[in-house]
């Protein structure tokens, strides 16, 4: 890369040099604070707007990298860099890269633009939902089609209902078939190689088997033939525009490469003034029992060992492999806890939901029992993940056995733990009482669980019910068997608000009552065509419930719209005046004529605090497909997008004001790298999972 530093000397020189800019119609570089390196970025055509300038370091105690945005006039100012020497690059779309330059804090620098990129070279740098979108997908007049009903139900398998939860189909790594599985067979029989290979093997096995397995097979090895073939995106992204080109990104590398992420947690979501500036911690789920934390103020990646209370407890190691393309024959994930979420308390103690015993559930919970819980509904099989948190001060774990399985977690105001037990699970919602356990450190007591009962009789109250496999009757509640993934607490009325995956699948609303195991009762609301596959959602601080759909909507349900919400019809289908669904930004796979998009977002997160300075209670949603996060205000989608490497698969964040007196320097939001695959993306096993803070300064070279 072309560089050349700006050496102005004196204010008259640089008053001068201002006036010549201005007078050519070129505004001038920024002038340097010292801790940062400035400039402006030109193309064959003069500025460049909107193209990413990316400065690195290795000369940390782990990997640094900043990026920004240019302006109009192609200026960019990259803040509060740490010393170190840097290199730095330019990225745009419609642009080949340009690398290889080094500078440091201080530096006020010219830099050339890559030339203009030929469509396949721009392509390469896309993110993923534009190359799936070139996935074929059935007609909907072929279905049924094997055990799948409609073409939406297929789509929701093939997008975050269950592929694209873990990875995304578009990526580098997803669409060109490694050599170990395509040589000397067909694209077909690489596929069936490919499915079964590596540490994921049983849940590729699931997930293809709620499809026709072989003409879902058919359909992918066709995809990757024609981008083989050199078949390209028929839509490309746009460059970052308005306050898009405002954002600030700074990623630190922590973890090993053979390893993922699933969730970081920074502070307390009640209150995003704990831990200040502090370590923020990331569950590894299945990959390891390693926790990975970094420290923002030292730059160092730290590796946390979560510990197990029964060394009965197995391994992923003993589930099916096979070969791997990047890891070879034998098994590289190695996780007993299968750390899934993590969730910060008021003493900055992280809290995760992870096994710490084998899956069984001890007598306590099961038929039999005084327990509480248990006498009402027992739970008689098992738990495949429980409760722990980490204090920081203390520098100790502490685990907690629970009859229910947990996945998700939040908190309510009165330091109620609620869970959600994921994918599959007996049917109930469970809760863990932090002030009664820091009583008494009695895990039996502090912990409860109640199965999900409507109100179908209409008198405000949980009574008598009839079971989830009995025919309903108009004069007794009704249970119903489901299982919640996302769980999230309402601030203004306490109610647990959570979704439902599947086709269509749902929002429920839980409201506990006195006494939860038996007073609480749930109301189930399914989302209206053309939305489905409800994924992560979460509650505003005005009620209103904001999800991710998989038909490609963000979806918000309102309950105060509904005309109805309890009696014999509320059963789920009852309530569409509530539901507004709004389209994600990009293109809608071809073959499909529904409204909606390829995107793939995994989760939603209410800025409740307006932490990202957008204001409050903004939804922020994860374009899992477009490499972006998008905070939805005032009815538009505002694309912040993650640029590099492309594919970083963002599952969720939070917020943390480090600093009230410091305006946006003192505030960001934070997330990882959420793929399961991370040597799907761009640069492959070399690369390292990610802690990723995003910030919105007041114009691209604020300081």
């Amino acid at each position: 890369m072309k560089i050349r530093r700006i050496l102005v000397v004196g204010v008259a020189a640089l008053a001068l040099a201002q006036v010549g800019c201005q007078q050519a119609g070129v505004q001038p570089a920024p002038v340097t604070e010292g801790d940062d390196i400035v400039g402006v970025v030109t193309g064959a055509k003069g500025p460049e707007a909107g193209v990413w300038v990316i400065a690195e370091t290795d000369g940390l105690p782990t990997r640094l990298t900043k990026i920004v945005v240019t302006d109009e006039q192609g200026r960019f100012a990259i803040p509060d860099l740490p010393f170190a020497v840097y290199s730095i690059s330019v990225r745009g779309y419609g642009l080949v890269d340009r690398q290889n330059g080094r500078a440091t804090p201080g530096s006020t620098l010219e830099l050339e633009a890559g030339r203009a990129a030929s469509p396949r070279e721009a392509a390469e740098i896309y993110p993923s939902m534009y190359w799936f979108s070139l996935l074929k997908v059935p007609a909907a007049g072929e279905f049924p089609l094997g055990p799948v009903q409609s073409q939406q139900q297929w789509l929701n398998t093939i997008k975050s209902g269950a592929c694209q939860s873990c990875h995304a189909l578009g990526t580098p790594g997803m669409r060109n078939v490694p050599e170990l599985f395509s040589r000397g067979k067909t694209s077909h029989e690489a596929w069936r190689m490919r499915l079964r290979s590596g540490s994921a093997q049983a849940l590729m096995a699931r997930d293809i088997g709620r499809l026709d397995g072989e003409r879902a097979i058919a359909n992918f090895a066709d995809w990757t033939d024609r981008i083989a073939k050199g078949e390209l995106p028929f839509d490309k992204p746009a460059r970052p525009q308005g306050l898009e080109r405002n954002l600030v990104i700074t990623m630190w590398d922590y973890h090993q490469p053979q390893f993922y992420l699933h969730d970081v947690v920074s502070t307390d979501r009640r209150n995003p003034r704990i831990n200040p500036n502090g370590a923020v911690y990331a569950s590894p789920e299945d990959s390891t029992d390693i926790v990975a934390v970094l420290d923002p103020r030292t730059h160092e990646a730290i590796d946390l060992h979560h510990p197990v209370r029964d060394p009965a407890t197995p391994s992923v190691k003993g589930a099916p492999y096979g070969v791997s393309a990047y890891w070879g024959d034998k098994p590289y994930w190695e996780g007993r806890t299968l750390n899934h979420n993590p969730m910060m308390d008021e003493r900055a103690r992280t809290w995760f939901t992870s096994r710490i015993s084998p899956d069984a559930n001890p007598d306590w919970c099961k038929s039999g029992s005084e327990h509480p819980s248990a006498k009402a509904y027992p739970l008689n099989g098992g738990a495949n993940r429980h409760l722990s948190y980490f204090d920081p001060h203390a520098q100790s774990w502490t685990l907690i056995r629970t009859c229910f399985p947990t996945h998700h977690l939040n908190f309510s105001k009165d330091n109620v733990l609620w869970t959600s037990p994921g994918v599959v699970g007996p049917g109930v919602i469970g809760w863990f009482d932090a002030k009664a356990f820091e009583r008494t450190r009695d895990e039996k007591a502090a912990q409860g669980w109640t199965p999900f009962i409507l109100d179908t009789n209409g008198d405000g109250k949980r009574g008598e019910y009839v079971a989830h496999d009995k025919p309903l009757d108009p004069s007794k509640d009704k249970q119903v068997m489901l299982n919640h993934y996302s769980v999230a607490v309402s601030p203004s009325d306490g109610s647990v608000w959570a979704t439902v995956l599947g086709y269509p699948g749902a929002v429920i609303r839980v409201v506990p009552g006195a006494d939860p195991a038996h007073t609480a009762l749930t109301e189930v609301y399914e989302p209206p065509l053309p939305g489905y596959g409800p994924r992560g959602g979460d509650i505003g601080s005005d009620g209103v419930f904001w999800l991710s759909l998989s038909s490609g909507h963000l979806a918000s349900f309102d309950r105060r719209k509904c005309a109805v919400t309890n009696g014999p019809k509320a059963t789920g289908k009852h309530c569409p005046e509530g539901w507004t669904l709004h389209r994600f930004p990009g293109p809608q796979l071809r073959d499909v004529k529904d409204p909606g998009s390829a995107e793939t977002s995994y989760y939603v997160w209410l800025d409740w605090f307006g932490v990202l300075g957008l204001g409050k209670n903004i939804p922020i949603a994860m374009g899992n497909g477009s490499d972006s996060i998008m905070p939805f205000v005032d009815g538009k989608f505002v694309t912040l997008r993650l640029p590099y490497p492309s594919g970083l698969f963002p599952k969720n964040v939070d917020g943390r004001i480090d600093d009230d007196g410091a305006g946006w320097k003192g505030r960001g939001i934070w997330t990882t790298t959420g793929t399961r695959t991370p040597f799907h993306i761009e640069g492959g096993k070399q690369q390292r999972p990610k802690a990723i803070k995003l910030q919105l300064r007041p114009d691209p070279l604020a300081r």
